[in-house]
């Protein structure tokens, strides 16, 4: 939901991986952002209306972006989203960021523009492995931002660890970062920053997007 350029751009991102995508905004001429050959489904209406998002294809949908550029609307159609038609993978972007972690609280994952880039919605919508966030000055040791697959929470950070042979540097929860403490155990939505070796990465990442082996 939105078409300025901060959708336009999410949604030719997501048609370039391969995804059916529907774009939906109350001004017709937002549409001229996309490109021409973009060829998703373009709705005229507003996101947070049920007849509109059925005719964007929402019964069917893996993933929802509220994106416009009003907080009220992209917080009501994330949780019309997710509350009426059961969709999952939900983000709304949010420009005041004293208000994210509340709806944070919801279950709702939100992006505040100040941080904003359309990878870090991309990530929010879909499973994206590992992405380095920082190298050392020998290129041999990385900061890995990791996505973790939903069997692991609820578990000790330190089972990550143990799984991984990689370093939970710290988590960022509600916006938030925190420095793992003996206890800690992974929550929902929480995002997962590790240390670990550039030869390592492939095997972190393979391991952690899967569930947690039986009885580890």
């Amino acid at each position: 939901m939105g078409c300025g350029r901060v959708g336009a751009t999410l949604a030719q991102s997501l048609e370039s991986r391969g995804h059916s995508v529907a774009v939906i905004d109350q001004n017709p001429d937002a549409f001229r952002r996309l490109d021409a050959g973009f060829s998703g489904n373009k709705v005229t209406g507003l996101g947070f209306d049920r007849d509109t998002l059925r005719t964007a294809g929402i019964d069917d949908t893996y993933a929802f972006a509220a994106v416009s550029d009003g907080d009220n609307s992209n917080i009501l159609a994330a949780r019309v989203v997710r509350e009426t038609f059961g969709v999952e993978n939900v983000v709304a972007r949010i420009y005041d960021p004293h208000r994210a972690e509340i709806y944070q609280r919801l279950g709702i994952p939100t992006v505040a523009t100040v941080r904003w880039t359309a990878d870090q919605v991309l990530r929010r919508m879909l499973p994206m492995g590992t992405t380095d966030e920082y190298r050392d000055a020998s290129g041999r040791i990385q900061l890995t931002q990791v996505d973790v697959h939903p069997g692991w929470v609820g578990r000790p950070l330190r089972a990550l660890e143990s799984a991984s042979g990689a370093r939970v540097a710290y988590v960022t929860r509600y916006g938030d970062g925190l420095l793992p403490a003996a206890g800690s155990v992974l929550q929902e939505n929480d995002i997962v920053h590790m240390l670990l070796e550039v030869a390592q990465a492939p095997a972190v990442e393979r391991v952690l997007t899967a569930p947690p082996a039986v009885g580890a």
